[in-house]
């Protein structure tokens, strides 16, 4: 039987090639397909430049084009099936699941050497199957994905990592991105799957596509967790497409702020075009009722649990940020984390009356100035004011005032009441045992002077003998 050679062979040799088979098939003539010894080596032509990817395993639902070189009749569109075949002509079903583009070309080339002599097969990726990939770790919403496309999986842009990054929620403030892990399966002929490690820091910082990689089918993508978080990584990270989108997050605020507990932050809009920022410490302390007098803004601490259970502790100084201006310091945060404010073992009056100015201080705070005072009541001052400008604010001491010394009454957060005599001087700097700085809710009490004391009291004491007096002369 002659068997086709496709690059000399004329349409006349094609006709009579046919009758003998067709003869062949009518006596029943059996044609062994040769062995592997006696298989040429098979050269397929190379796919065009971004049609296909040479590491890409095909699968059921993938759609090709099979072409042979020089036969029209036997080349055309197919797809792969559900059992992982193609169905060609002539030679019937190909398996070619777990296979790349060129060992299929190679398979397909070997089945049709029983009617084709020196075939040379060229296959073109068309359309991709619905890829499904699986994401954990530090990731917003981990799971299983199915990724749609109808492009060619060497210009799939839809199934990039960092755009299936984004599909799940994005990566979380923890995530340490330079050990990003792939497991991806290999071809049959290759054996075990193989683990590709991708350092996106690499794309972040320097533009390198290459960490970019393009998903495929079975790929399992795992985020691992930072073992410390960098103020300058956490920043950088924040401003990067595939992390989390800025949304309204619940984190706790405790020790020295005005209201302590969980919080619901919620976002600043986003302009058009941009990424909604996260929350960060200063919307937080905000959120609290900003920082108390005693608040060691130096030490902050974010406390934030992982995936795996685990908890970072990070470090923030909001003196630096108030100083230098370093917005490093403002760390964004994630639902969940908690914000811990210490008490200052001791302030200085420069720092007191930097920290009342400060934007995560309170706006105003509220006091109660009582007794001789020209204008007594509630004061209404800014954060952290001394005693004297209280004292002032109250239209200042009236003729009865004892100038000398006023008492100071607080509420302790344990509940209980202190209660101290202080000296006033309205020349003493601010912070000073005679100008001290007030707490929300503090009393001033203003008290009489000794003269005025006497003389109410003598005036309690003659109230009777003036009325008689007064009824004697009506």
């Amino acid at each position: 039987m002659a068997i086709f050679d496709a690059s000399k062979q004329t349409h006349r040799s094609r006709i009579r090639w046919g009758l003998g088979l067709a003869v062949g098939l009518a006596v029943g003539v059996a044609i062994a397909p040769p062995t592997l010894a006696q298989t040429p080596a098979v050269m397929p032509l190379p796919s065009a430049a971004g049609q296909t990817d040479q590491g890409y395993i095909l699968g059921a639902g993938d759609r090709l084009r099979v072409d042979l070189f020089n036969i029209p009749e036997y080349s055309g569109e197919v797809q792969v099936l559900a059992d992982g075949t193609l169905n060609l002509p002539i030679v019937g079903g190909v398996s070619v699941r777990g296979l790349t583009i060129v060992q299929a070309s190679q398979l397909i080339a070997t089945r049709y050497l029983t009617v084709v002599r020196r075939p040379i097969v060229t296959i073109t990726m068309l359309a991709t199957r619905p890829l499904t990939v699986a994401i954990a770790g530090e990731i917003g919403n981990p799971g299983t994905y199915s990724l749609t496309s109808n492009t060619g999986a060497a210009n799939n842009s839809s199934t990039t990592l960092t755009a299936v990054l984004r599909q799940a929620g994005g990566v979380s403030r923890a995530a340490d991105l330079g050990r990003v892990q792939i497991r991806r399966l290999r071809s049959l002929a290759q054996g075990e799957p193989q683990v590709l490690t991708v350092n996106l820091w690499q794309l972040v910082r320097q533009g390198d596509l290459q960490q970019d990689i393009v998903l495929r089918d079975g790929d399992s993508v795992f985020i691992p967790t930072a073992t410390t978080i960098s103020l300058d990584d956490a920043r950088l990270l924040g401003n990067s497409t595939f992390v989390e989108e800025g949304k309204p997050i619940q984190v706790a605020i405790v020790g020295e702020v005005n209201r302590p507990g969980p919080h619901t932050i919620q976002v600043a809009q986003a302009q058009a075009g941009s990424q909604s920022q996260a929350p960060t410490v200063t919307q937080a302390i905000q959120a609290a009722g900003g920082i108390t007098q005693a608040a060691d803004i130096r030490n902050i601490e974010v406390r934030r649990v992982t995936q795996s259970g685990a908890i970072q502790a990070v470090k923030v100084n909001f003196w630096e940020l108030l100083q230098a201006g370093d917005l490093r310091q403002d760390l964004p945060l994630q639902a969940g984390d908690t914000v811990v404010i210490p008490t200052a073992t001791a302030l200085t009056p420069e720092e007191i009356t930097r920290l009342a100015s400060a934007s995560f201080s309170p706006t105003e705070m509220t006091v109660n100035v009582v007794g001789e005072v020209k204008s007594p009541g509630a004061i209404v001052l800014p954060p952290n004011a001394p005693l004297n400008q209280a004292i002032l604010a109250a239209g200042g001491f009236n003729s009865r005032a004892r100038s000398g010394s006023v008492i100071l009454i607080r509420l302790n957060p344990d509940g209980t009441v202190a209660r101290r005599r202080i000296d006033v001087d309205f020349a003493s700097g601010v912070g000073g045992s005679e100008n001290p700085p007030l707490s929300p809710n503090d009393t001033v009490l203003v008290g009489r002077s000794g003269l005025t004391e006497v003389t109410d009291l003598l005036g309690t004491l003659l109230s009777p003998v003036t009325s008689i007096i007064r009824l004697i002369g009506l």
